[in-house]
């Protein structure tokens, strides 16, 4: 909210993007204002990636639980947004390294004189003096470590990125050095790009090969890329000596040895064994207490197990220059290890090993063996078998772990059944549907679900309808299908209510699954899935709890298939007065069907304006602070509509089918053309049938509808980015918010793919004179003045007076002489050839 603020003072125009604007152009305020923005937005993606520590669940509160929900939602949902326009901001921040100049950001006096006085500081507040100054090399130094952050992040996905990311924090290490780290505005956590630089140069190839491949780090980056982990063992058995690898580093590379061994590669068991076994010794030899993992490990020893150990113990220790305090280590843990054996024969073979001798003096080991009697003693007289000291407390809690580390990560509903039976055999104190943040379930669902009295049924009912709506999510619908179809054979037994919901998940399930296959290539819905969604949406059972989302693909899916008929005729009408989504498709759907005849069509058209201009309407709220300025924030969306705008907005993003688009984008920009200080309209197909007035024009918010018209346009070209009538509207949108590169771009492009890239003539009705005025207009204040002459043969009636003028501009940005070719009309030619005859003489 703050950063938009900041954009809105420093003049920055709404609803442009970013990265069609040229900085270079741009005051120094609104340059910064944006630069801070698009750093922001990159800061929050690459934060959103690092692991969080999960917070443990008290007791389960609803009114807790919903705004928890809610706040995540909202946090996730302006997430989206950001990363949906991550490569525009990598885009604006690769074009601020370019800038090369010094910016200025507002300070509390421009923007108190902003406030107070905005029409007599605006000069001041564009001029390059008014606010703070912030130097190029201070700039560059962020905005080369944000694009380096963001590269590796997208490393993980795209090799080829780590270079791209390598090169930025490297030149930030250099403008570090060259501005001093105790810079007032440049604040960069040098340790933090130390560890990026050093983990970019494991990750990427480097120029010196044989410096790079000596690096341990980066050998062990390749063994374990490779699956080379016999070199990996040699590598963490030569550092016992050597002890230049990290403790925590070794730890990280043990844990993701765990984790693809619980993935169901057996073949690590024995890998994990051997580095957890370096590890320990390492350890031993640091004074470190021995970790549970070792413990785990070594529950049934054997002679290959002891026989390695002692490999490992043997080269991690040079006898002849260790010093004593190492020796007693190595000893002590020899000791305690023989001392925790019950098979006597493996005691033997550390007890007869060449360094158990050499460390322990001959009383400690008549000792050691006197003990070792004494317990074998003990251990034949005992009616029952002495339980080891780590099964008792410490197996338990790392089984349920292990058990709840393959619970999240599976998807195979069997096999949750029986973890879950596992984990409630265990203990009964869990809630086991709590231990993962990703598993979400819609609140409607959830105050049923919890209402489960057995624990075991509710904890697998939420799990598998969480993991399910996940897999949806994430478009894994086969999966979703087999975890939808366990949890419904499941609640069919005790609840009809669940029955119902999960009935309704498989349906929009369904449509998700036709929308993405065979829909996707024009193929239409078998009649079944039709007849469900309509079943669905004359569904009359009480009490059962529904989502919004599924009511609103429902009437989305008809429309794309174009279901008018049903929509318009067939559906009941309690089910039009209590259900938007459904009046909205109704009205929809009956405009659509009277066009292309606007006579016909306007009693329905003049229904649908009526229900949109009522969601696009503002209440007025005049705020004043205790310093008794007037708030920033005068309106918000009204609650008068059937919906809000945002909601209206989500679900048009939902239609495929062209009339459907072409019909709500041109009553838009109708409703954006009617307010009375607009200077350029918009045109559109179909744009007639709908009013031309509104009788209470304060009571639209026509920012809203401008950036709705936007969205909506940019929406339309990512269905069909040939559509020759949108083009036109998003070139009209340009021309009206005055970027007439943009604007000349898109209206060559409409003509371009209506006109086979114009081998053939151009439809009057694409390059109307409205179009190509634009168009000259466009090229003018470009500069591109022999275009203008050319452009003005095209109009019906030529403009000669225009293109006479633009003939005698001596400053023109474009090839001149090489479009002289394309002027064919005579006047125009005699005057050209008269100009240049008289610069000749």
């Amino acid at each position: 909210m703050l950063l938009n603020e900041l954009l809105c003072i420093s003049k920055v125009p709404p609803g442009t993007k970013h990265v069609d604007v040229d900085l270079s152009s741009l005051p120094p305020t609104t340059a910064m204002a944006i630069l801070l923005y698009n750093r922001w937005a990159i800061r929050t993606i690459v934060k959103s990636s690092f692991p969080v520590k999960q917070v443990k669940p008290g007791p389960p509160q609803l009114n807790v639980m919903n705004q928890m929900q809610q706040e995540k939602e909202l946090t996730e949902n302006i997430l989206k947004v950001l990363k949906e326009q991550a490569a525009d901001s990598i885009l604006v921040l690769e074009g601020a390294l370019k800038l090369n100049k010094d910016l200025y950001v507002h300070t509390i006096r421009t923007l108190d004189l902003l406030a107070m006085e905005p029409g007599m500081v605006n000069g001041e507040t564009e001029s390059s003096t008014a606010g703070l100054k912030i130097s190029a090399e201070e700039i560059q130094c962020q905005v080369c470590y944000d694009l380096g952050a963001i590269y590796f992040q997208q490393g993980a996905t795209n090799a080829a990125l780590h270079e791209n990311a390598k090169e930025k924090f490297f030149k930030t290490k250099e403008l570090i050095a060259k501005i001093g780290s105790s810079s007032l505005h440049c604040t960069i956590d040098e340790k933090r790009l130390a560890g990026y630089c050093q983990a970019c140069g494991v990750l990427t190839s480097s120029d010196d090969d044989a410096a790079q491949q000596a690096t341990p780090y980066n050998q062990i980056h390749n063994c374990m890329k490779s699956g080379n982990y016999q070199d990996l063992v040699k590598i963490f058995l030569e550092d016992n000596l050597a002890l230049s690898l990290p403790v925590q580093f070794r730890q990280s590379v043990l844990r993701e040895l765990f984790q693809k061994a619980q993935q169901g590669n057996d073949a690590l068991d024995e890998v994990c064994f051997k580095i957890c076994v370096c590890n320990t010794v390492c350890d031993v030899l640091q004074g470190q207490i021995i970790d549970i993992q070792f413990c785990q490990l070594f529950l049934k020893p054997n002679k290959e197990k002891i026989d390695f150990l002692l490999e490992v113990c043997s080269r991690s220790i040079n006898l002849e220059t260790a010093s004593e305090s190492l020796k007693r280590k190595m000893a002590a843990f020899l000791k305690n290890l023989c001392l925790g054996l019950e098979d006597l024969q493996l005691v033997f073979m550390i007890s007869s090993h060449e360094l158990f001798i050499k460390l322990l003096k001959d009383d400690e080991r008549k000792l050691l063996v006197d003990q070792m009697r004494k317990r074998s003693l003990r251990i034949n007289l005992s009616t029952k078998p002495v339980t080891s000291f780590y099964d008792i407390p410490a197996s338990a809690s790392v089984n349920i772990g292990q058990l709840e580390h393959q619970l999240i990560l599976s998807v195979d509903p069997w096999r949750i059944r029986q973890i879950l039976i596992e984990l409630h055999g265990m203990t009964s104190e869990r809630q086991f549907w709590t231990i993962s943040n990703k598993w979400e379930v819609p609140n409607v669902y959830g105050n049923v679900i919890l209402g489960i009295k057995d624990n075991l049924t509710r904890d697998l009912v939420y799990i598998l309808m969480a993991k399910g709506l996940h897999c949806c999510a994430i478009k894994d619908f086969v999966h979703a299908k087999q975890l939808f179809a366990a949890c419904l054979e499941l609640v069919t037994e005790f609840s009809p209510k669940l029955r119902q919901v999960m009935l309704n998940e498989m349906l929009l399930l369904d449509i998700y699954t036709h929308e993405a296959g065979a829909g996707a290539t024009g193929e239409r819905p078998p009649s079944d899935l039709i007849s469900r969604v309509r079943g669905y949406l004359e569904m009359r059972v009480p009490d059962i709890p529904l989502r919004q989302v599924i009511a609103e693909e429902c009437v989305a899916f008809l429309l794309n298939w174009r279901e008018n008929e049903y929509l318009t005729m067939q559906v009941p009408l309690p089910l039009v007065q209590t259900n938007p989504y459904v009046k909205l498709g109704q009205l929809l759907a009956a405009t659509c069907k009277e066009l292309p005849g606007p006579k016909e069509s306007r009693r329905t058209a003049k229904d649908l304006w009526e229900v949109v201009v009522q969601i696009c309407s503002v209440s007025n709220q005049h705020k004043r602070g205790n310093d008794g300025r007037v708030s920033l924030i005068k309106h918000r969306e009204s609650t008068l509509g059937i919906m809000y705008r945002s909601e209206l907005l989500s679900f048009i993003k939902k239609l495929r089918e062209p009339l459907v688009l072409t019909t709500i984008l041109s009553l838009f920009v109708k409703l954006h053309n009617v307010r009375e200080d607009i200077v350029n309209d918009i045109t559109a197909e179909y744009i007639s049938i709908w009013p031309s007035s509104i009788p209470n024009l304060q009571s639209v918010d026509f920012e809203a509808v401008a950036v709705t018209v936007k969205e909506l346009v940019n929406y339309a070209l990512t269905i069909n980015s040939n559509n020759h009538f949108w083009l036109i509207i998003q070139a009209d949108i340009y021309f009206a918010t005055n970027q007439y590169s943009a604007a000349l771009h898109y209206y060559l492009q409409a003509g371009a793919v209506c006109s086979d890239f114009f081998n053939k003539m151009v439809p009057p009705d694409v390059f109307t004179d409205q179009v190509i005025k634009r168009m000259i207009k466009c090229c003018s204040l470009l500069n591109c003045h022999t275009q203008v002459a050319i452009l003005c043969q095209f109009l019906r009636e030529v403009d000669y007076k225009t293109a006479f003028k633009a003939l005698q501009e001596q400053n023109s940005h474009d090839a001149m002489d090489s479009y002289y070719e394309y002027i064919w009309d005579v006047t125009i030619l005699e005057y050209l050839t008269c100009i240049l005859s008289f610069e000749c003489c």
